[in-house]
């Protein structure tokens, strides 16, 4: 296989290829085409969520490939809107049936609920049963701070394998990286490239344009996207970059050749900012951000 990925085991013993396409606010459509590119460069990871809309098109796109099921390691997120402990259980109901399988590989919840907690501890729950049941192969969180992580620690069955957050070069999060990592909980990374400070006002500027990251990239013969997937990768993360282009997908995955020295991962590492690019945790709220998921 092209651009084989290594596979991270987690702590509940599943393995998951270390790299992955992220399909965040991508059209249904280019979705679809995405995935299929992704299939054919090489990777066996996707990332979606119910939230996005494209749960179906993956399926379809994945369903429709030369490739077996269990190839493919496909992993999604239950909604807020969805919370509670039967309201999970249905919410994992409605993406199993949109992504055409029986059992998902890893199952998220996409955001902490600061503001009615209980409800997350008890979506939370229902992550539990589901894979007590074997619906799910392992559950996580996804954008969950200390606090948060400490109370659902503190009454979980199942400790998450994963904590999924925004994390590039410019807003690492070494902390909640390290408490995560102190627990056995894999650090996950969205917008691993800073593609999310491109297009919201953070002040960041681009990380593709860095000086730094370019004098690494011109040193390897690489781009700077492939350099801070590289160091991610190198640090043991998991990266989910998103893309819909055929070549920049099947050049996202291209960065098992070559490795970044110590100097090299320490440069990128004195680029943080500490400035968030999404939306702040304690920011999401029901009347905010709330919205129905469709059935189908």
């Amino acid at each position: 296989m092209p651009n084989e990925i290594p596979a991270i085991t987690l702590k509940d013993g599943v393995e998951m290829p270390a790299l992955g396409l992220g399909v965040f606010q991508t059209p249904p459509d280019e979705t679809r085409d995405a995935v299929h590119a992704a299939l054919a460069a090489g990777y066996r990871h996707v990332d979606t969520a119910a939230a996005y809309g494209n749960e179906r098109q993956v399926g379809e796109a994945v369903h429709g490939s030369d490739l077996d099921r269990s190839e493919v390691f496909l992993e999604t997120k239950i909604w807020i809107s969805d919370y509670g402990y039967d309201k999970t259980l249905h919410g994992f109901e409605k993406s199993a049936r949109k992504l055409g399988v029986e059992q998902i590989d890893l199952l998220i919840l996409h955001q902490p609920l600061p503001t009615e907690f209980e409800r997350t501890l008890e979506a939370y729950r229902a992550l539990e049963t589901l894979l007590a049941d074997g619906k799910v192969r392992s559950i996580r969180v996804s954008n969950f701070m200390v606090e948060h992580l400490t109370s659902r620690l503190d009454r979980a069955t199942a400790v998450p394998a994963v904590n999924q957050i925004e994390c590039h070069p410019y807003f690492q999060q070494r902390e909640v990286q390290d408490f995560g990592a102190e627990r056995g909980i894999l650090t996950q990374a969205w917008s691993p490239i800073g593609g999310i400070t491109f297009y919201r006002d953070g002040g960041h500027g681009s990380s593709l344009d860095d000086p730094v990251i370019g004098d690494i990239a011109r040193t390897h013969g690489k781009s700077p996207a492939q350099v801070m997937l590289r160091w991610g990768m190198q640090h043991g993360r998991s990266v989910i970059p998103k893309s819909t282009r055929p070549t920049r997908i099947a050049e996202n995955i291209d960065v098992v050749d070559f490795e970044l020295s110590a100097d090299e991962l320490a440069a990128v590492d004195a680029l943080d900012t500490d400035r968030r690019g999404g939306p702040e945790p304690e920011a999401i709220t029901l009347e905010a951000f709330g919205r129905e998921i469709p059935e189908r």
